[in-house]
């Protein structure tokens, strides 16, 4: 069973909402904010799912085809 990571980069959100990586990087800023948590602390794929809106299914299956 391969194991798949359970943080989000910026890259990541660049390649699954087709915005740039400059955007994912603000956007994991907005939800750390959010989600009161501190600069060193990650985002999770739920929490970026959530705030996101976006299926955490496809989450997955994208965090799955690049693990």
């Amino acid at each position: 069973m391969k194991i798949v990571r359970a943080c989000i980069y910026p890259k990541d959100i660049q390649c699954i909402t087709g915005r740039s990586e400059r955007y994912g990087r603000k956007l994991i800023n907005q939800m750390k904010k959010y989600f009161g948590k501190e600069s060193h602390q990650f985002i999770t794929k739920q929490e970026f799912s959530e705030y996101s809106g976006i299926d955490q299914e496809i989450v997955e299956d994208y965090l799955k085809q690049v693990s």
